[in-house]
């Protein structure tokens, strides 16, 4: 079962300072580049990841979750359902707290993954408009 509850949110919110945005684009029309610049605006240190990229928001953007330095709180995934599990893997072998899988993100599997390593899931909700929501 994935979090849902506005206080719980609004506490995986608070709490969480570091977030590595997998998926991230230097791309102004994707929506992983706008959420990872909007995290940013709002004091979070953001961590793009994407094999693709060396650099997004002038940040160097890792490869995957094993090449980042330093802890992650939570990993933001901007990835198709079936490509999760390998993230939620490298999420639970990093010792994230949170996986969030953005708007239209919906994988039973990796989020029962999940949830049986102890992280907290939040899926199928966009964090930019909940922390819109529950931030004021």
């Amino acid at each position: 079962m994935t979090i849902e509850q506005d206080d719980v949110l609004e506490s995986i919110l608070r709490s969480t300072r570091t977030i590595a945005v997998v998926g991230a684009s230097p791309k102004p029309w994707r929506d992983s580049g706008s959420i990872a610049k909007f995290l940013l605006e709002n004091g979070y240190t953001v961590i793009p990841v994407n094999p693709n990229y060396k650099e997004v928001l002038d940040l160097p953007c890792y490869a995957d979750l094993q090449s980042v330095p330093g802890p992650i709180d939570m990993v933001d995934i901007f990835r198709n359902p079936d490509e999760v599990l390998p993230v939620i893997d490298q999420a639970i072998a990093v010792g994230a707290k949170t996986v969030w899988m953005q708007f239209g993100v919906v994988n039973e599997e990796a989020a029962r993954r999940a949830e049986a390593a102890g992280l907290q899931v939040v899926m199928d909700r966009c964090i930019a408009v909940e922390f819109r929501r529950l931030m004021r």
